[in-house]
């Protein structure tokens, strides 16, 4: 059995106390960070692929389902407005399509030719990379979607929560966070969720800063969608350059982004 499907250590969850429910949570929760961290050596190739691969005019693929594939769906959605790359840089996809990001689509994940077909529906290449998102491991929508973009020339990873599972074979670079037994014996949305969402958050953020998103520490190329992003921005500025707030706001007011204010005023 996985491990992520094996017993939990706590029993009779429902005659606890709040205080207790939420206490055994948390102690469980701490041993998340160190699963991801025994998985760093292959996250590290993972990341250096995926950089090579969107360096060179490539694309990042996820694609998973249920909890999994929201997931990358939610890492997706906030690489343009965090990095400020285009829209189709990071694409998500989730088995049952955009109906199971809101909805469980019963069966979905259990058609293992789909996931090639939604990835053709974006005009997939080999320029590519495809990561897979599977708690257990065993997921047919992920392994087929490795195994024909392995085939095709693709490169390949994958993010598992179980030692030894069909997905990580599928893939040239799985990263195994191995989490153990949930809180609720089986739910993946716990543990297992967590710590995709920390590789997840790493991936892209360390690929993104390799490929010059971030200067120094800061979101240079962040889209100023919001009144709060304007005025982190303006102080990036002041921070950076030593000016007043009225000066960097004119200038980020002139030039539509931290980075082409910045790159203005020190060249003037």
């Amino acid at each position: 059995m996985s491990t992520t499907e094996s017993s939990s250590q706590f029993n009779n969850l429902e005659t606890l106390s709040t205080h207790d429910l939420l206490a055994g949570m948390n102690s469980v929760d701490q041993t998340v960070p160190q699963a991801v961290a025994k998985a760093l050596p292959q996250l590290e190739a993972l990341v250096e692929a995926t950089v090579a691969r969107v360096g060179a005019g490539g694309r990042l693929f996820y694609i998973g389902a249920g909890t999994s594939g929201r997931l990358g769906i939610l890492d997706a959605s906030e690489c343009p407005p965090t990095f400020g790359v285009p829209h189709g840089i990071v694409i998500g996809l989730i088995a049952g399509g955009d109906t199971a990001i809101r909805k469980a689509v019963e069966n979905a994940e259990d058609d293992a030719e789909q996931a090639w077909r939604d990835l053709q529906a974006h005009a997939i290449t080999d320029r590519d990379i495809v990561v897979g998102i599977a708690a257990s491991g065993r997921t047919p929508y992920v392994i087929g979607g490795l195994a024909q973009a392995r085939q095709h020339g693709l490169a390949t990873g994958c993010i598992v929560c179980n030692a030894g599972s069909a997905v990580a074979a599928a893939a040239e670079f799985p990263v195994e966070v191995v989490t153990g037994p949930e809180f609720v014996t089986g739910s993946t949305r716990l543990k297992a969720g967590t710590a995709q969402k920390l590789v997840l958050n790493m991936l892209t953020t360390a690929t993104f800063i390799r490929l010059g998103r971030v200067k120094g520490n800061k979101m240079v190329d962040m889209q100023l969608s919001n009144h709060k992003l304007v005025d982190r921005g303006e102080r990036m500025l002041v921070d950076e350059l030593g000016i007043s707030q009225p000066e960097a706001a004119d200038l980020l007011r002139q030039h539509g982004s931290v980075r082409a204010a910045l790159d203005a005023y020190q060249s003037s």
